[in-house]
């Protein structure tokens, strides 16, 4: 497959962009002369972390629920979500008047609910090792008559996610690497039509935990693998066991590589990240962070999503507090390869 037989384009992420245009925030791009010597050359940071909702899953949220049409949005949508895309779903909702409900594992952080709530969400919850989470969207979505709205497996959701990518080129246009974590892969897709729409030469690499690493399985097994269990990992927005089926269309081919990073070296990234950047990220939304120093030294730019910052101050006290989190930098590098 070629990219012209896709199933995103970037006239689709230009869309998006055009209905976020006054409603999503135009992030910044941080750096920190640290950041430069740990790679070796420029960096640059995208800060997800300061778009509405704490992520960047705002912006496909809202495009999904703004491309449907307002009989649609009358009746109500339904999504799944470990607390990032509920949250986003929430204000989606709220914004263009559209009943939400959103189905969240049992185990979900605490502050991502009540975030979702407190945007008029209806919460259902469910047990990761018990549950199957599909079956349920599925069921309500048909028993209520709600639009379904992923938090990957969409067009329209993906697209959103591309934005990021668009805005990230505009503000640093030579970049010649992006680092981008992975979990269901909207965003990563997203932003890999995006940036090789902009630029075909560009390098995208996605970035998951090593306990949580099915799409660097799905790589390497050339097709969709299936991790044996839920992978145990702090960065719970990338608990997945298996890549959604339309981002992993995409990324198998326009991702150029996949590493995947310890727990500890996430804690370390993070603690990095709010010592130089001043920014607060969550363990999911500073996964690329993480893996600046597994980077292949070649020239030019690279480019870091900072995902998301939806964490509570205890958890994020508590981790940035440990050895790891306390380091004055990242460590050598550990990660592995994939592709």
């Amino acid at each position: 497959m070629n990219a012209a037989e896709l199933p995103l384009s970037a006239d689709d992420i230009y869309d998006a962009q055009r209905r976020l245009r006054g409603v999503a925030a135009s992030t910044p791009v941080l750096s920190h002369p640290a950041l430069d010597e740990i790679a070796g050359r420029a960096v640059v940071c995208k800060a997800e972390a300061l778009q509405r909702t704490g992520s960047f899953k705002f912006r496909g949220a809202y495009n999904a629920l703004a491309a449907l049409s307002p009989r649609e949005r009358r009746r109500g949508v339904i999504g799944a979500s470990s607390g990032n895309h509920a949250q986003a779903l929430a204000l989606a909702g709220q914004l263009l008047s559209a009943p939400v409900t959103v189905v969240v594992p049992h185990d979900a952080p605490q502050d991502k609910v009540d975030g979702a709530r407190s945007l008029g969400a209806e919460i259902v919850t469910y047990h990761r090792q018990r549950g199957d989470r599909d079956a349920i969207v599925s069921r309500l979505a048909v028993d209520q008559g709600l639009a379904v709205v992923p938090s990957a497996d969409a067009l329209t959701v993906m697209a959103g996610a591309g934005t990021v990518a668009l805005e990230l080129l505009w503000q640093a246009p030579v970049l010649t690497t992006i680092l981008v974590p992975v979990g269901g892969g909207g965003l990563a897709a997203g932003t890999a039509v995006a940036a090789k729409h902009i630029n075909p030469r560009i390098k995208v690499i996605g970035v998951e935990p090593e306990t949580a690493a099915d799409t660097a399985a799905s790589l390497r097994a050339e097709r969709i693998a299936e991790l044996p269990a839920v992978p145990d990992t702090i960065a719970d927005g990338l608990r997945h066991t298996t890549p959604a089926a339309l981002p992993w269309e995409i990324n198998k081919v326009l991702l150029d590589a996949v590493i995947t990073v310890p727990d500890a070296q996430i804690v370390q990234a993070m603690g990095w990240a709010f010592q130089h950047l001043k920014v607060v990220t969550e363990p999911s939304g500073a996964v690329a962070l993480a893996a600046l120093a597994d980077l292949d030294p070649r020239p030019g730019p690279v480019g870091v999503i900072l995902s998301g910052g939806s964490v509570d101050l205890d958890a994020f006290h508590r981790l940035v507090a440990t050895p790891e989190g306390a380091g004055p930098c990242l460590t050598t590098p550990s990660a592995t390869r994939s592709r």
